[in-house]
């Protein structure tokens, strides 16, 4: 299995039109995309490149994972559970409500609250319209990331959630510009009613807030998110680092990452089981609650199959390797 980075994803959509666009590649038996780690494993035949153009095709960015160095493949897939999310996201909403509570004191406070206003405000209402437009542009612009995934989207033809926040937040804001273009020329020609008529067609606050409410939900995703990958880094560091292997009727001990496929290792009572493999000789009990959650020991003998990470509790047990590096169960 191929494994791949892929960039630009924001929302389930977003990896399901991925997954769908790969699964058309000629020789391309199976693919699982996973938003969660930004990547993707590809079975089949199919040349890389013509994978990372479906990718590219379907609006998104794609990268070959160098499977050679297992220990720098292991620093990465670490790198890539790592939350850099939330704390670009907690100044992106700390930014956003600043403006935003700042524009509703403008926008609502005086009307619903009786919130007293600059004395050169007072009347001025194209400068009022003006400042709100300057604070909305300003949400705008902090969360221009919503945009950017959401027209891309658009122009592939792969709609996803940013799409539908860049189009309710944008009309928003387009409407109430042409609003106060409309004021500002019934101000010019004297038309009072006109005036306060356009000021109430004004939906400033309603963009800068779809736009923060949104940020929040992200927020709260990223979160959850966080402690699932904080779940998946401890069960990273389950893997063992070295492995016993039989060798010329001898026991030499080696780096988890010289273990081939048809490998004979052995393992002793409290070790871990290095890869997945095959029992060829022995019998023990081998606990599997870090990949099952099943507390009670599995009793093992010869034919039964056993997988990285698991630990002997008893016994000796010689094993043929069946699964390695990122094939094992604990990698998948």
């Amino acid at each position: 299995m191929e494994q791949y980075t892929v960039t630009g994803m924001s929302c389930a959509a977003c990896s399901n039109r991925v997954e769908k666009a790969v699964s058309k590649v000629e020789g391309v038996t199976s693919c699982s995309v996973s938003l969660l780690t930004n990547s993707m494993g590809v079975e089949g035949t199919a040349p890389p490149q013509a994978v990372i153009d479906a990718v590219k095709a379907a609006g998104y960015g794609a990268s070959l994972q160098n499977g050679s160095d297992s220990g720098k493949q292991q620093r990465a897939d670490a790198d890539a559970l790592e939350d850099h999310e939330t704390p670009v996201l907690r100044k992106r909403l700390i930014a956003s409500l600043v403006f935003l509570i700042v524009l509703m004191y403008f926008s609502m406070g005086h009307m619903m609250w009786n919130w007293p206003l600059p004395s050169i405000l007072e009347g001025n209402h194209v400068a009022m319209g003006l400042i709100q437009l300057l604070l909305t542009a300003a949400v705008m612009v902090i969360n221009q990331k919503f945009f950017i995934s959401g027209f891309r989207g658009l122009l592939h033809r792969a709609p996803n959630m940013d799409t539908l926040v860049a189009l309710g937040s944008g009309v928003s804001f387009l409407y109430s510009t042409c609003a106060l273009f409309a004021m500002t020329d019934a101000q010019v020609k004297g038309d009072a009613d006109a005036v306060m008529h356009y000021m109430h067609e004004f939906y400033f606050e309603s963009a800068a807030m779809i736009l923060t409410l949104i940020t929040v939900g992200k927020m709260l995703e990223t979160c959850a998110k966080g402690k699932t990958t904080n779940a998946l880094k401890s069960l990273m560091k389950l893997a063992p680092k070295t492995a016993v292997l039989l060798r010329n009727g001898k026991e030499i001990t080696v780096p988890i990452e010289q273990v081939r496929k048809g490998d004979q290792f052995v393992v002793r009572a409290g070790e871990n089981i290095p890869v997945d493999g095959v029992i060829l000789e022995g019998a023990g009990a081998v606990d599997e609650s870090a990949l099952t959650g099943e507390s009670i020991p599995v009793d093992k003998s010869e034919g039964d199959t056993v997988s990285a990470a698991t630990i002997s509790q008893s016994g000796f047990l010689r094993c043929e390797a069946t699964r390695v590096g990122e094939d094992t169960t604990l990698s998948q």
